[in-house]
């Protein structure tokens, strides 16, 4: 399965734990907090100003390892 910026931060976070770190890495370190449980992928990663490209090019490659 191909993670997609569409998808949920905290759908991807329960289903790969592996992504906890790459969302870190990238600055995303609050998937705690109340809005990581409703935005999408791009939306969380819009509003920290993150690469979204490069962020689901890591996502992805962390899955597949």
């Amino acid at each position: 399965m191909t993670i997609t910026k569409e998808m949920g931060i905290m759908e991807v976070v329960n289903q790969y734990p592996q992504t906890v770190q790459v969302f870190r890495n990238f600055g995303m370190g609050c998937l705690g907090c109340a809005a990581a449980h409703f935005e999408t992928i791009e939306q969380g990663a819009a509003a920290h100003g993150m690469d979204i490209p490069a962020l689901m090019e890591a996502l992805n490659a962390a899955v597949a390892e």
